[in-house]
């Protein structure tokens, strides 16, 4: 190890806009694949040790430059990074040498095409190698004066915050990040090293405008780097078959780049089945009590959310499951999880239309996990409705929003009182049941019903059938027949129902009508 160059020397020789904010023009670009918790929770994988890939100089750009989509691509996403640019010749370091090899601390954004990852099978090579693909700046920071476990990250879409962590988060500690690449290759300075992206990141559309911004708010100053600019354009030249693989989308790809953030009404987020609007209204028509009694004859018995109450007893909900999940609070792990744009905040602003959000809460009534705004936020992007086996805040403003809610009851403390806000869009516990992402849900003053979506069809129409043949039995009941063989029906009434049941309840024969052939007359057991 060299000692460090000045990290205040920042002047070089390189005309070219895309490196005048750093030290030198780098040798190389190193980036880090998953690193924060957070996105591990949200890919579903854990890593046991950090890993890397390269990007060529040439994707750097600087804030206020353009990123271009390319022609025959969709999936162009953002990831907002702590970026650390090395100060000394670095090799072979340990953990605790580490940080005085970097010089500056800087924002950057991954940007890279979903579209060209499988054709790249890990490389990243075109898929994040692209001109504009690695914007870095606007300003560096000091590292000799940054505690590396309080640097902060966020990220901004159009001006809605979308990315945050800190480096407190981090799977690895930021030195041990160089120290590992240390072992494996020198790191010269100006080298530079994009340490992984937190939860939150997804795809951006031409017209959009990425901005990200690296701090250090406990630092006396509250040193910034200001924000990184940019903006996606449409590009218009194709790629050549002849040459090479083309780009190319799946549902899967599709799922994997949106994440938290798909579009409202993209049915290829959770991997479920369309809700089609046959299905929906005859969901709609149906009472629960119906559906649970279908699914117990199939022996589904566990499959009611118990100990929740409707906030809006009359109001009927029908949905495809989103999921939350909360864990018991444990003061560290809030401090960690809880603040910023948290899971809770990510699944309430992505919920689409037609969805039920479902929160695992433990069955926990201490304290909310929600109150009215996040109604309001669920309601204005039309989701189904709301279930969670915890508490509700503001109870009466959440009524009042409109939006069918679910609860265990009402509290006025924040959730920070008892739950950390942890994962989104996996299979969780609430009510005493299991629901997965794209199970159907059914909600009505009986309770709610979880109804597999491969089920869900036949189950409509032998509930609906079953609820039509009650209503028929209920008209005689109500003409003066007695219970015993009408309910359930002996092979006479059946005879006489099967005979009938194309005609309308309401316009069917009375006792009073000689049409009506009464089995009660023939057999005393009707």
């Amino acid at each position: 190890m060299t000692p460090s160059a000045d990290p205040g020397t920042t002047t070089h020789g390189d005309p070219d806009p895309r490196f005048g904010v750093l030290p030198r023009r780098p040798g190389k670009v190193i980036g880090v694949h998953l690193s924060y918790a957070s996105r591990a929770r949200e890919k579903g994988r854990l890593p046991e040790h950090p890993s890397y890939f390269f990007k060529p100089t040439s994707s750097m750009a600087s804030s206020g430059d353009v990123v271009e989509r390319p022609a025959g691509t969709e999936l162009l996403a953002f990831e907002g990074e702590i970026a650390l640019v090395i100060g000394s010749r670095t090799r072979r370091v340990g953990i605790d040498q580490a940080w005085a090899c970097i010089g500056w601390v800087t924002a950057a954004n991954d940007l890279g095409l979903y579209d060209l990852r499988p054709n790249d099978k890990g490389s990243n090579v075109r898929s994040k190698g692209a001109d504009g693909c690695t914007p870095v700046g606007p300003a560096l920071l000091d590292a000799r004066e940054l505690d590396p476990a309080g640097l902060r990250v966020r990220t901004w879409v159009n001006g809605s915050l979308v990315q945050e962590d800190t480096s407190a988060g981090l799977l690895f500690p930021l030195a041990q990040i160089v120290a590992d690449l240390s072992q494996h290759m020198t790191l010269e300075p100006g080298d530079i090293v994009l340490t992984g992206t937190p939860a939150g990141s997804s795809v951006l559309v031409p017209g959009d405008v990425c901005e990200v911004e690296v701090d250090s708010p406990a630092t006396p100053g509250a040193p910034t780097t200001g924000r990184l600019v940019t903006t996606v354009i449409q590009g218009e030249a194709p790629f050549d078959d002849a040459l090479g693989s083309l780009p190319a989308a799946d549902n899967a790809l599709r799922a994997d780049a949106w994440g938290a953030r798909r579009p409202a009404g993209a049915d290829w987020g959770s991997g479920s089945p369309t809700l089609s609007g046959d299905l929906r209204d005859k969901l709609l028509r149906t009472p629960v009590a119906a559906l649970s009694a279908q699914l117990r004859s199939r022996g589904l018995d566990n499959v009611t959310v118990d100990g929740v109450v409707p906030l809006h007893p009359g109001a009927k909900v029908v949905g495809t499951a989103r999921t939350l999940r909360f864990v018991p609070n444990r003061e560290d792990l809030f401090a960690r999880y809880g603040g910023g744009y948290n899971a809770q905040k990510r699944a309430f602003d992505s919920v689409g239309p037609g969805e039920v959000l479902v929160i695992e809460a433990r069955g926990e009534r201490g304290s909310a996990t929600l109150g009215d705004v996040l109604a309001i936020r669920a309601h204005t992007r039309g989701a189904a409705g709301i279930v969670t086996d915890g508490g509700v805040r503001d109870v009466v403003a959440v009524t009042a929003v409109g939006l069918p809610v679910y609860c265990a009851g009402a509290h006025p403390a924040v959730l920070g009182r008892k739950h950390v806000p942890w994962e989104a869009d996996i299979t969780v516990a609430c009510g005493g049941t299991t629901v997965q992402p794209g199970d159907i849900l059914v909600g009505d003053a009986d309770g709610v019903i979880v109804i597999p979506p491969d089920l869900a069809e036949a189950v409509v129409e032998e509930a609906l059938a079953k609820e039509d043949e009650d209503a028929w039995t209920a008209d005689r009941v109500a003409e003066g027949n007695p219970i015993d063989g009408l309910f359930p029906m002996n092979s006479e009434w059946r005879a006489r129902y099967e005979a009938r049941q194309g005609a309308p309840t309401t316009d069917g024969p009375t006792v009073d009508d000689p049409a009506y052939d009464n089995p009660a007359d023939d057999n005393e057991e009707g």
